[in-house]
């Protein structure tokens, strides 16, 4: 207590002082003010003169509004800017000791980690979803403490380790300031907005892949960019040292973070910008999973690098589940290509078996769980779902907890178990209701309509009553995702409505509903939804004999749901050899060709080229 109170008299008097002086015009500058509180205030006291700046200011602020002499007014409000110039100093001081203390703590969490664990160690100081994650100058500043360190250690292990670490710090920001002016030249290359790149379309792997020096960080951008795999190249690797990869990691995270933070500023075009955001995060996390599964099997380190690896790429889906355009109701496929999907869920998996659950693993899980749902499997679906329902309810993250709802419901619809996809759309539609959840009350509803409208029919039911109420169900989820303003919503609600008139023997209605859906689905970025609007879109215009029309939907469908493994291809390809048996197959070859235009500014030539042969692989499968 003795120290308490004399430390109390001394801030007292400290802040007097400054105020003292400053009124008698002795402080030139801010910079002198912060000079005198370093100097006098101890670490780890700030919360005692925290208190004596209160009582100062508390009173300086009393005096001004009780002073009634206009001289003594003056100099009060001249006290009182003296004492704000104070504060601004200690939020100055208060941030800079933060920071010194953070350092401290990460050398010390690096130091005491054992030799096999300092590459986990290094890894988690520098993880971006920290309270006050260590901005580049900080991360420099690191790297010069710990170099400091290296010096003074008599263990040569610990000796090589931080070497190792430092080194890999100066090059990956060496590398960074290279890459950082140069971030976003490759949008403005010849090629298409995304993450598939070839050298022909010259980025974006391959233009920053010319821009990095470092020998593995070179060869990883290039084998990326060449479309190698991922994970044979890390089991290539014979050695890869901590530092090499501590480089990657500072490289690969600044890329990722930087770029999100890019895209995420693109207010004038949310549509491009919401989905580049997604592929960022989706990009990145599958890389590092890749990469630790190539490692796996390389090196003898291999298992310590696989871990680091893993780690990165839960802290990339930790930061992607908290920000506002997660989708709780989208796929993983909204943000690849095909090529990349066929093994996206694998890397995802495994990483996310190493961490408890949490909120980020029950939206990470979410997100698969749909994609699995796309491919067709739909037990694997429902799996992930249930997993990730019940870490959501521990949790208390009510949208995720309605959002693994709506996806059971919507599985057991695709399983043709129309009950208990009513049961749960139920259950979706209560909560989200309670919960003021209503994006999940949108597709709560859509289900509830959808599944009670194939009830009926499989059930024979032929009251139109039951259907005018499920089909109510419907409208009401249309309208209030078109409330919403989410695009996501309207497009699942508006392709349910379509594919219900469809069952109905409603057609041209169908149409209608469809078009909106494929037009919000493409605005939202679900290729899922797009592939699934434009197959019943087919169906509908076969139905009213408008037969290009049903040509250029089913083939475009086809190909959309092919290139993300989507089951339903088949039924597009179904509809289109039936169309092709009608026609004649030269009658449909030109009919085809008269939707070239339009259907190649959408997958390319060599997706319009792919048409052709997916109809053979479709019929040499049945």
């Amino acid at each position: 207590m003795p120290e308490s109170t004399s430390l109390r008299d001394r801030y007292l008097a400290l802040i007097d002082k400054i105020v003292e002086i400053t009124l008698k015009g002795q402080i030139r500058s801010k910079e002198q003010v912060y000079q005198m509180l370093v100097q006098d205030i101890s670490t780890g006291t700030g919360e005692i003169f925290e208190r004596c700046f209160g009582e100062r200011l508390d009173a300086a602020e009393n005096q001004l509004r009780n002073e009634k002499d206009e001289i003594k007014q003056a100099k009060a409000n001249r006290s009182l800017r003296a004492l704000k110039t104070i504060q601004g100093e200690w939020e100055r001081w208060q941030k800079d000791n933060r920071v010194d203390r953070e350092i401290a703590s990460s050398i010390q969490q690096i130091l005491t980690a054992e030799s096999n664990g300092r590459l986990l160690a290094i890894l988690q100081v520098i993880d971006p979803n920290k309270e006050h994650p260590l901005t580049l100058a900080q991360l420099q500043q690191l790297a010069k403490s710990l170099h400091q360190q290296m010096l003074q250690t008599t263990n040569p292990e610990t000796e090589r380790d931080l070497q190792q670490i430092t080194a890999g710090i100066a090059k990956g920001l060496e590398s960074w300031q290279r890459l950082e002016p140069e971030l976003v030249g490759w949008i403005y290359q010849p090629q298409q907005l995304g993450f598939a790149g070839s050298p022909e379309q010259n980025g974006p792997w391959a233009f920053w892949a010319k821009k990095v020096n470092s020998p593995l960080p070179h060869a990883l951008l290039h084998a990326i960019s060449i479309g190698e795999s991922i994970v044979e190249f890390a089991a290539k690797q014979s050695t890869v040292e901590i530092g090499t990869l501590v480089e990657v990691a500072i490289i690969l995270q600044c890329l990722q973070r930087a770029l999100a933070t890019w895209f995420d500023k693109q207010v004038y075009d949310s549509k491009v910008s919401t989905k580049a955001s997604i592929s960022t995060y989706i990009t990145f996390a599958v890389i590092w999973s890749q990469l630790a599964s190539g490692f796996n099997n390389s090196t003898k380190s291999g298992e310590q690098l696989a871990n680091a690896c893993f780690q990165v790429t839960l802290q990339i889906l930790r930061a992607f589940s908290q920000r506002e355009y997660f989708p709780l109701y989208g796929g993983i496929f909204a943000s690849f290509d095909g090529k990349a999907l066929r093994h996206t869920l694998d890397y995802l998996d495994e990483p996310l078996r190493r961490v408890e659950g949490t909120q980020a693993k029950a939206r990470i899980l979410t997100l698969l769980g749909y994609s699995m749902q796309a491919a067709g499997a739909y037990e694997r679906s429902i799996l992930l779902h249930k997993q990730a329902l019940e870490i959501a309810r521990t949790e208390g993250d009510k949208a995720c907890e309605v959002a693994n709802l709506n996806h059971i419901s919507r599985n057991y619809v695709a399983q043709k178990n129309y009950q208990e996809a009513i049961n749960y759309s139920q259950r979706a539609l209560i909560m989200a209701r309670q919960a003021g959840e209503r994006q999940g009350e949108a597709n709560a509803l859509a289900n509830l309509g959808y599944s009670e409208v194939f009830q009926a029919r499989q059930l024979e039911e032929v009251e139109p009553e039951v259907y005018e109420s499920a089909i109510g169900y419907l409208e009401q989820g249309l309208l209030l995702s078109e409330k919403l303003g989410d695009r996501q919503s309207q497009a699942f609600c508006s392709s349910s409505l379509g594919i219900a008139k469809i069952a109905l023997e409603n057609a041209e209605g169908a149409i209608e509903y469809l078009l909106k859906g494929w037009q919000a689905a493409q605005f939202s970025g679900d290729l899922y939804l797009q592939g699934l609007n434009l197959a019943y879109l087919a169906q509908a215009y076969y139905r009213i004999n408008s037969l290009e029309k049903a040509i250029f939907a089913g083939s475009l469908g086809m190909y959309t749901l092919e290139q993300i493994g989507a089951m339903e291809w088949r039924q597009s390809a179904g509809l289109l050899t039936i169309l092709r048996g009608q026609m004649g197959a030269e009658s449909f070859k030109q009919s085809l060709a008269k939707s070239r235009a339009n259907i190649i500014p959408a997958i390319g030539v060599d997706g319009y080229d792919y048409i052709p042969e997916l109809l053979e692989k479709y019929q040499q499968s049945i």
